[in-house]
């Protein structure tokens, strides 16, 4: 029999890694009924962070909440509060800004008024229930506001020349004259989750990079909030060229102000959820995304599963949507791309979970040799 701990990423803006562990269990199970699965999906901060959490995380309460999204309409949302802990006594708050003020929330790009207040609201929330920890991921955000729409929901104040709160959004940043910090609320341990290294001005600041993917089109428009930027850092009095400051449009350096510690998101879920104990006996550890690319390398889900899959002696697998020319495989004994076995990435992306399934049936087939060459490694490692 084999041990599977399915660990896929998800598939941004298809299938979540909860249903997508699903449907490369079913797959599996369709070639080998008597395999025994573990299912512990994965994030980064980004998209379904929360959900990783709340499959892999015994007594796991959804917290339901309406917050300002990111262009200022009411959402539907929740927060998830993990149970009480020696650490954390009060327990520990699961938000991840996708959920309160992500891109995915907006239906046309708002690059000016966009804005990080539904992320303060949820963590204001969390705090008032006393919990005594937040694990916050900051993937997928809509803005590059610098966080100041969820530091104002928390109680600062953001005041233009004229001592008049700042419109929302980058439209704001380029206003901030001063600073008033004077109500805002204590942070408790806070981590926070993001696979991102970019400081927060310069040519690969919050601006440059991420700016046009959220609507800032002309280089004066990224000079002119990249400008903003460094002003607010300078009025919060942290660095701006501060690794990862620059994700979810500067909120990382929002959330390193208030107190938050930054964190690599994929390493942060996986000692949360307990991966390692997970692959403890495993054979094979099957994980994916929806693109795996020449960057996928670099910190994120796939590469970092694949090198514990590794330590633990487990052969390591991969389903993704597609899989580029660039992309390093060699960490994999078997990969499936999702586009190749439909035959198209519309038809792919029509039908993820039924693609998922047959992917799965694929990596079943080529298992069984490599899985008992694997454990007889790692037996020989442990004598």
């Amino acid at each position: 029999m084999t041990r599977v701990v399915l660990a896929p990423d998800s598939f941004k803006g298809t299938i979540t890694a909860v249903d997508a562990a699903i449907a490369l269990a079913e797959g599996w199970a369709s070639v080998e009924p008597e395999a025994e699965f573990v299912h512990r999906p994965m994030a980064d901060g980004g998209e379904g962070t929360v959900a990783a959490f709340e499959a892999a995380v015994p007594g796991a309460v959804r917290m339901p909440l309406t917050v300002d999204g990111p262009a200022g309409e009411r959402i539907d949302t929740f927060w998830l509060l993990l149970p009480p802990t020696e650490d954390a006594p009060g327990g520990t708050g699961v938000i991840d800004l996708a959920s309160t003020s992500g891109i995915e929330l907006l239906h046309e790009l708002r690059p000016w008024d966009a804005d990080t207040t539904g992320l303060g609201q949820a963590l204001t929330a969390a705090i008032d229930h006393g919990v005594s920890r937040l694990v916050v991921g900051i993937g997928s955000s809509a803005s590059t506001d610098g966080g100041i729409g969820m530091l104002s929901a928390l109680g600062a104040r953001f005041l233009d020349s004229a001592g008049v709160p700042v419109a929302r959004g980058a439209r704001g940043v380029s206003d901030i004259a001063s600073v008033d910090l004077t109500a805002l609320r204590a942070a408790p341990d806070v981590r926070v989750l993001t696979d991102v290294t970019n400081p927060l001005t310069g040519p690969r600041g919050a601006a440059a990079v991420f700016g046009p993917q959220k609507g800032l089109r002309s280089d004066d428009d990224i000079a002119l909030v990249d400008d903003g930027l460094g002003r607010l850092a300078e009025l919060l009095a942290i660095d701006p060229q501060g690794r990862g400051y620059g994700a979810a449009g500067g909120t990382g350096a929002a959330l390193v102000a208030w107190g938050g510690v930054l964190a690599p998101g994929a390493a942060e879920v996986a000692e949360l959820i307990g991966l390692a104990d997970a692959l403890s006996d495993a054979d094979v550890i099957i994980t994916g995304e929806g693109s795996y690319d020449g960057q996928s390398g670099d910190g994120k889900v796939p590469s970092f599963l694949a090198a514990l899959a590794a330590e633990a002696g487990a052969v390591a697998m991969l389903a993704a949507g597609r899989v580029t020319d660039d992309a390093d495989t060699s960490s994999f004994v078997r990969f499936a791309s999702l586009t190749e076995l439909a035959g198209s990435s519309e038809a792919a992306l029509a039908e993820p979970a039924r693609w998922l399934r047959a992917a799965g049936a694929i990596l079943a087939h080529a298992a069984p040799a490599r899985t008992a060459a694997g454990r007889a490694a790692a037996a020989g490692d442990s004598s």
